[in-house]
């Protein structure tokens, strides 16, 4: 079919032609936004789930509906900086959005108090003391100027929540890969919303992370169970799975067969990012208006050979020998969850041995921990894949440490 016509988009935190299946939490954020508006308090959330599931996309439509309301939206993909390139990074967007409430123009006292709390927040990361934000003010003595970063934040947060709720607005941060956070950043920015709730201000974070966020979360700080909600997605129901397909293609005047459809949706598992790979390659190969089931077929290889260059290899390639035999070792005994003991035992090491490892897996996003002493990956169908590119286990050999005399 013509490939202009193609409906199904497989590019990372692109937005699919139909969300389906989602319902849940854009109510939430609704109600989130709506309470907040009203002076009410509301846990605010941070969306979990394995890669390829949605979340970005749902940080796409949190920020549609944030922008309709009339709230400012700070939007962030958090990668891993010191607490210096957090500030400043934080700081360039908290910046964007008090001019964003108001023009410089129309500030009120409440306003230039706010960008002098923001200007002293970047003096301590700035190498030369003189980090200029462009705002012409002073800094705000003993306001965010503590040299902690928690106590710091909580004066930006507390500046810019007084500005927002004298204007009639609100902002929303809309954190992506959040699990990248540090523990002192995410200390900070737990200490400083948990202020706004007390202080009834209209600032609040929805973030999306990998499972292990809420855990982080936690440990980080004890109440943070109690100020977000964690609401995990995964893959899509069979219906939802069916009409994430057919409804981009109705638009275009296509039908699925209802075998066609039995079929994409058993080879993607039902989540989000396959079936739009598997849908557009499909789109490539089918002819006239109508998708059947030899279409489906016909694109397997095409599919996986898509997703094995790009979506799976890009991280399998950030990867040591060490930690691929590791991966390799993990998907031999299937796509559950593994026992760190079990994992050790197929390589033929002791789990004490590959703790390290196993640590590094996990800090570089590519496995999380459900719960003690098992780990699992973080992206869907890994375990096939792992198989498929790495077709024999091989383990390297330990590093002899030298002995002094």
């Amino acid at each position: 079919m013509d490939p202009l016509r193609n409906p199904y988009t497989p590019n990372a935190g692109a937005e699919p032609e139909a969300v389906v299946g989602r319902d849940d939490q854009l109510a939430s954020f609704d109600l989130l936004l709506a309470r907040l508006e009203r002076g009410r308090t509301e846990q605010s959330m941070i969306i979990t789930g394995l890669r390829g599931v949605g979340k970005t996309v749902l940080l796409g439509q949190f920020r549609t509906k944030a922008l309709a309301a009339q709230w400012t939206v700070v939007e962030l993909e958090v990668s891993k900086h010191d607490e210096t390139e957090f500030r400043l990074d934080l700081a360039t967007r908290l910046r964007s959005a008090l001019l964003d409430l108001s023009p410089k123009v129309r500030w009120t006292e409440r306003f230039h108090h706010a960008a002098a709390v923001l200007k002293s927040f970047t003096l301590s990361a700035s190498a030369d003391g003189n980090w200029a934000l462009g705002l012409d003010v002073d800094a705000a003595e003993g306001f965010a100027d503590h040299q902690n970063l928690a106590a710091d934040l909580t004066d930006v947060f507390i500046a810019l929540g007084e500005a927002a709720k004298e204007h009639g607005h609100g902002v929303v941060l809309l954190f992506d890969e959040v699990q990248f956070l540090s523990r002192a950043q995410l200390e900070a920015l737990i200490e400083a919303l948990h202020k706004m709730v007390q202080r009834k201000l209209p600032v609040t974070l929805v973030g999306a992370g990998l499972p292990q966020i809420a855990e982080l979360a936690g440990d980080a700080k004890s109440y943070a169970e109690r100020l977000f909600k964690f609401p995990a997605i995964s893959n899509l129901s069979p219906d939802d799975a069916r009409r994430a397909l057919t409804m981009p293609a109705d638009d275009e005047g296509v039908t699925w067969s209802v075998e066609a459809l039995t079929e994409a949706v058993k080879t993607t598992g039902g989540y989000p990012y396959f079936l739009q790979e598997l849908g557009y390659v499909t789109w490539a190969i089918a002819e006239g208006n109508r998708v059947e089931l030899s279409n489906v077929r016909d694109a397997a290889d095409a599919y996986e050979a898509k997703l094995d260059g790009s979506f799976f290899r890009v991280r399998l390639d950030r990867a040591t020998a060490l930690q691929r035999a590791y991966l390799r070792a993990m998907a031999e005994l299937g796509p559950d969850a593994q026992k760190a003991a079990d994992v050790a035992e197929r390589m033929g090491r002791t789990s004490e041995n590959l703790a390290p490892t196993r640590a590094e897996l996990i800090n570089m996003g590519l496995l999380y921990t459900p719960e003690f002493g098992y780990a699992a990956f973080t992206v869907p169908h890994f375990d096939k894949f792992m198989m498929r590119a790495v077709p024999v286990l091989e383990v390297p050999e330990l590093k002899r440490r030298r002995r002094t005399r």
